[in-house]
């Protein structure tokens, strides 16, 4: 059998406190799919990738970002155009844990679906 998809990478997101995470709080829970996407226009990390949720009206909300120094392979990948090469989760919410650990990720490299066939 093939794997649909591989595991790429754990880590917490960082920045949590100065964004939306208040906002959807009680709509986050563990398994939530949610969006990276690379932030070019940041001053402080030429790597950026934000972590967004979009909740069930379509509305996003900036959460936070892939940790600085974990962040290059993604943002090099999203700058290639690579946008669905990545699944995102949460793996571990902790209200009672220090904002930079609340909340932690799970990411995953999707098969890509143009070579499902050939594996």
């Amino acid at each position: 059998m093939v794997a649909k998809k591989m595991y790429f990478m754990d880590c917490h997101l960082a920045g949590r406190k100065y964004h939306d995470a208040d906002e959807v709080w009680e709509q986050l829970k563990v398994g939530t799919v949610l969006k990276l996407e690379r932030d070019k226009e940041n001053r402080t990390d030429a790597n950026a990738v934000m972590v967004v949720y979009q909740d069930k009206d379509g509305e996003e909300f900036k959460l936070g970002y892939i940790p600085r120094g974990e962040n290059e392979t993604i943002a090099s990948l999203l700058e290639m155009g690579w946008t669905d090469i990545f699944e995102c989760r949460i793996s571990q919410l902790d209200p009672d844990a220090h904002p930079e650990n609340q909340v932690h990720l799970t990411i995953r490299i999707v098969r890509n679906k143009n070579n499902e066939k050939e594996a």
